[in-house]
């Protein structure tokens, strides 16, 4: 499994190894990354979990589903076309040994 790159608003970046972490929304709280705020855990009923996904990533990952659009519409932070929930990126979804970046936006509540 690649590693995660997580950086934040400021441009400053944390790297994880992927491991066995489920999801991008995983692999960030065990980590630490106190931007991903994921109030529902990962059950998709909140927005607090909102990332950007590198545009040349994006497809890396299958697209998102209508109740993830619709979570979408209630982000905090703009929401741009490389926006997503972390919890919908699955990180076993992905080829052995992609690296990816994922930019943090400067709100979630």
């Amino acid at each position: 499994m690649g590693k995660v790159r997580f950086v934040k608003p400021d441009g400053s970046a944390r790297v994880f190894e992927a491991g066995n972490a489920f999801s991008v929304m995983e692999l960030g709280r065990e980590n630490g990354v106190e931007e991903i705020v994921a109030e529902c855990g990962g059950s998709m009923s909140c927005s607090t979990c909102h990332v950007y996904v590198e545009e040349a990533h994006l497809g890396w990952f299958p697209g998102p589903e209508d109740v993830e659009k619709e979570m979408l519409d209630c982000v905090a932070a703009e929401r741009k076309p490389n926006s997503r929930l972390s919890c919908q990126l699955e990180l076993r979804s992905l080829e052995p040994d992609r690296d990816i970046t994922i930019y943090l936006p400067d709100t979630q509540l």
